[in-house]
């Protein structure tokens, strides 16, 4: 028998015809037959068995307004149930793969690299001591799929996993589609839209639930595996710790004005008390397998103190515990163990203090059962547990704090003013001197508690400092021990975080700073001043002492999103890269650690894309082991929904880390030739200046308004913060993640190509030749990932759909820009194909065959969307609708921001 009993054409097959069915049975059959109607136009187009879309034109011209509310709801559903038939083709791959050993970038691919590679213990060491991976989930606002809507299709997953893994009876297999049929029907009955915008502990919710209900236990099989594989080649090789989960929800105030403290304090909070239990129910299982007699085993001298010390800590529990369990001293020391966890959030005392504790006393267990014998008992039960404690410990996610350097600027500013200083009046040295000698001094300056009279802003700035002290005292220092500094220009608005850190007691220089500080580098001046920005806080004598109580690691954000926005796709590309490379040159030339932390969205315009190439596309010297990257909306979900599909994504991070190190370690300045270096430096050039063209032109924001359904986007609940920082239409004041979601939207997705063509012929015509072209797509990672993620999305534009869009707008607007647009596509799709030398922009015949497979259905969900917009009035019905067809898009597409 195989592995399982389905395949996605029947899901897909089967989900259809049940849709149809709740539809009937919902609505009435004429809806279900006008829907039929508009599926069967649509397909038949797509096929070539139409020569127009007229026929689709007409069914929906001629909808009422609640026939337009069945079509869009049925599309929108049909997409749901789609997307979880074919997450189960992945997991069905994944798991057929793994038993044939075919995985090709799986944990038995990267141990075979090493092998293969002649790497010896010592170095296979080395590379595991240095990696560390940090998925960091952020709460911008891309997913738009309703809590209520994603827990009914988790439930229908489930049913569809078990029917397709399981040996099932008729009967049983009747009872489990009885089972998805209800979902589906009670998911048609559901509001697809959100009533209200989420609140920030909303979002934190949902990036807790991956983590405490998937990421929690898969961690550990990843270390099972890895250790398994590793035995076998290199028996010697400890396995360190390669993982840690960060997290902005709850924290990220950038932007956002509901991210209070008491939003702070709730996560963290929660995130514990969650946490938590989930040791107190492993400690309960564990209690349950080791049921050992200690009259027959000997469990050591170490056990016995540790026994000895938990007694005099809490005798009275102990005297319950020698009560419940005689002669079992692993169920004894287990228990006492539970105590001390509950006590955490007690007001008695004897608690864990910290996580080591815990840790510790788990590996008192551990050596203890391997003195036994009992070696695969700790193997299979004690090992697991460690390293879920080592990677989560009493947090669940350590949290990030962020907030816009205006905002600290101005806080420093006011509250330095109500001590006599005048700040904002100094240039930037004069800044800098203030903040140095203000830091590097033993008494405070500022009173957090009463700063006198500031702004609301300060106010607010000044009150969460105050506050971080509070957290690290309650938490831990690792539950929130970083601070980002979004649109980092000046190495003063680095070192006034330090100097409010300091203020608030987090930090006591030499001895102690609890934070790292992280500038966000993300436009093209700070990219650009990047040695002057970083080279000037490493030779500050305050910033150099906090960076050597941080064991001189320098962690450095990158924005993806808002450079692509500012330069185009290429051009940020190319940047970013740069960059990179810079900044590790600066770093290494001062002594310093770098650890890159990547902000990159669920979208190829916003840095997105599968993120083990991009990890493998990273320069050499810049793979320290340590990265950090942002993971966000729907691409949490896709990732991390699926608890085999979670795993899968972590050992392809870990593969792609492991190599990416080793690799830099043999070479630790990557090979690029000039030739290459400069056909970029030339291309890039050329797409910068065809792109900013296109942005300044008159008339272009208008059109962009206009074409686009933006207007809608921005009054969406996707998220709690707002869609633009100051509440304008500009293309530089809005929001990388509306900016392109409009574009995907409207299947004209120029931000993930718009003015490539025009930089590669600006190449070609300068005298390149296409043969260096290709042979930077073959040879280079960064080249062939750059190439490979604009395929993408130029796969996903369809221009006669954009031109529906395009008709939106005034007739001089569209006359002016739409062709533009349409030539630049065909541009960059033609000088994509040639220089990768394939006839399609799709590699991967999966892809290939999902796009086929959606597209008829999308389409009638982007033609009842212009209608809607071309509507100067609509009642409140149709704006629902409008609102649903967002949401179908963005599902069909597998795409937002």
């Amino acid at each position: 028998m195989g592995l399982h009993s389905r395949d996605v054409k029947q899901d897909v097959r089967e989900l259809g015809a049940l849709l149809g069915d709740v539809l009937a049975e919902q609505t009435s059959r004429e809806s279900f037959e006008t829907v039929e109607d508009v599926r069967t136009a649509a397909i038949d187009y797509r096929k070539g068995d139409r020569d127009s879309r007229a026929d689709l034109d007409r069914l929906l011209d001629g909808l009422s307004p609640e026939g337009e509310s069945t079509v869009a709801r049925a599309f929108t559903t049909y997409f749901e149930l789609i997307n979880l038939a074919e997450e189960r083709e992945r997991a069905r791959v994944v798991r057929e793969a793994s038993q044939s050993n075919t995985l090709e970038d799986g944990l038995v691919a990267t141990v075979e690299t090493l092998v293969e590679s002649d790497a010896d213990a010592e170095t296979v060491q080395q590379v595991l001591e240095d990696v560390l991976i940090e998925p960091t989930f952020t709460a911008h606002p891309t997913e738009a799929r309703r809590k209520t809507v994603k827990a009914k299709l988790r439930s229908i997953a489930s049913r569809l996993e078990e029917l397709d893994e399981r040996r099932v009876t008729d009967r049983e297999h009747e009872q489990l589609w009885r089972k998805v049929d209800a979902e589906v029907t009670s998911l048609w009955q559901t509001s697809q839209v959100r009533a209200r915008r989420p609140e920030p502990q909303d979002e934190a919710r949902n990036v807790q639930w991956y983590l405490e209900s998937i990421l929690f236990d898969v961690v550990g099989e990843v270390y099972a595996e890895l250790e398994e594989l590793l035995a076998e080649e290199y028996p010697e090789v400890d396995v360190p710790k390669l993982f840690e989960f960060r997290s902005w929800a709850g924290s990220d105030r950038d932007g956002n004005p509901f991210v209070t403290p008491e939003v702070t304090t709730d996560t963290l909070e929660r995130q514990r008390s969650v946490v938590l239990e989930k040791y107190q129910t492993a400690l309960k299982r564990l209690s349950g397998v080791l049921s050992q007699d200690g009259r027959r085993i000997d469990v050591g001298a170490e056990l016995e103190r540790s026994l000895k010390a938990d007694r005099a800590r809490l005798p009275g529990v102990a005297a319950e515990a020698e009560s419940r369990y005689p002669g079992e001293p692993y169920r004894k020391k287990l228990k006492l163990m539970r105590e001390r966890l509950r006590r955490i959030e007690d007001v008695r005392p004897d608690e864990y203090t910290e996580e080591s504790e815990f840790l510790a006393d788990l590996a008192t267990i551990d050596r203890s059962l391997r003195s036994t014998g009992a070696a695969v008992v700790a193997d299979e039960y004690v090992e697991p547990l460690m390293r879920q404690v080592d990677t989560f410990g009493f947090t669940l996610a350590s949290l990030d704090l962020r907030d816009h350097r205006e905002n600290h600027t101005e806080a420093v500013h006011e509250a330095l003013s109500n001590e006599g200083i005048d700040y904002r009046g100094r240039d930037e040295d004069g800044r800098i001197e203030i903040l140095t000698e203000a830091i590097l001094q033993r008494e405070p300056v500022l009173d957090l508690d009463d700063p006198g009279d500031v702004s609301e802003t300060a106010a607010r700035v000044l009150r969460r400092f105050d506050t971080l002290g509070e957290w690290q005292r309650e938490f831990g220092v690792g539950a929130i021990d970083t601070y980002c500094i979004s649109m980092t220009e000046e190495p003063s608005h680095v070192l006034e975080v330090l100097f409010l850190a300091d203020q608030a007691g987090v930090v006591s220089l030499p001895d102690h700073c609890g934070l790292d500080i992280v500038p966000l580098l993300e436009t093209e001046s700070a990219l650009n001043g990047a040695r002057r920005i970083m080279g000037t806080l490493f030779e500050n004598e305050a910033y150099a002492a906090a960076l050597e109580a941080r064991d001189d690691v320098q962690e450095i954000m990158l924005g993806y999103s808002d450079s692509n926005k500012e330069n185009g796709f290429l051009a940020a590309n190319w940047d970013l890269y740069k960059n990179q490379r810079r900044l590790a040159t600066i770093c290494d030339d001062f002594d310093v650690m770098m650890r890159l932390f990547h902000g990159r969205g669920g979208s190829i315009s916003r840095g997105g894309g599968p993120m083990n190439e991009a990890m493998l596309a990273l320069p050499n010297e810049t793979v320290s082991g340590q990265i950090k990257f942002t993971e966000q909306g729907e691409a949490i979900a896709e990732k991390y929904a699926n608890p085999q599909i979670a795993e899968r994504n972590l050992e392809q991070m870990l593969n792609a880390q492991v190599r990416s190190r080793f690799r830099a370690i043999r070479e630790p300045v990557e090979d690029v030739s000039d030739a290459w270096v400069d056909a970029m430096d030339e291309m890039a050039a050329a797409a910068r200046a065809q792109y900013r063209d296109l942005l300044e032109s008159d008339g272009f924001v208008a059109y962009f308004g206009q074409a686009t359904p933006i207007s809608v986007i921005e009054d969406l609940n996707l998220g709690s913060r707002p869609a633009s920082r100051s509440g304008e239409r500009t293309v530089e004041d809005l929001r990388a993640i509306p900016w392109v979601f409009s574009w995907t939207q409207s299947r004209c997705i120029i931000t993930g190509w718009y003015a490539l063509g025009t930089g590669i012929e600006a190449y070609l015509e300068e005298g390149g030749d296409i043969e260096t072209l290709r042979e930077m797509y073959e040879e280079w990672p960064f080249f062939r990932t750059t190439l490979d993620n604009a395929s993408l999305a130029l796969a996903r534009t369809d221009l006669e759909i954009a031109g529906y869009y395009a008709d939106l707008a005034d007739p001089d607007l569209r006359e002016e820009f739409f062709p533009h647009l349409t030539a630049e596509y065909e541009r960059a799709r033609d000088a994509v194909l040639d220089v990768s030398d394939q006839d399609s922009l799709l590699r991967r015949e999966w892809l290939d065959e999902s796009l086929r497979r959606r597209n008829p259905y999308v389409d009638p969900l982007n033609l009842l969307q212009t209608r809607l917009l071309a509507q100067e009035h609509r009642t409140d019905d149709e704006e629902q609708t409008l609102r649903l067809t967002v949401k179908g898009i963005a599902a069909g597409m597998k795409n937002t921001g």
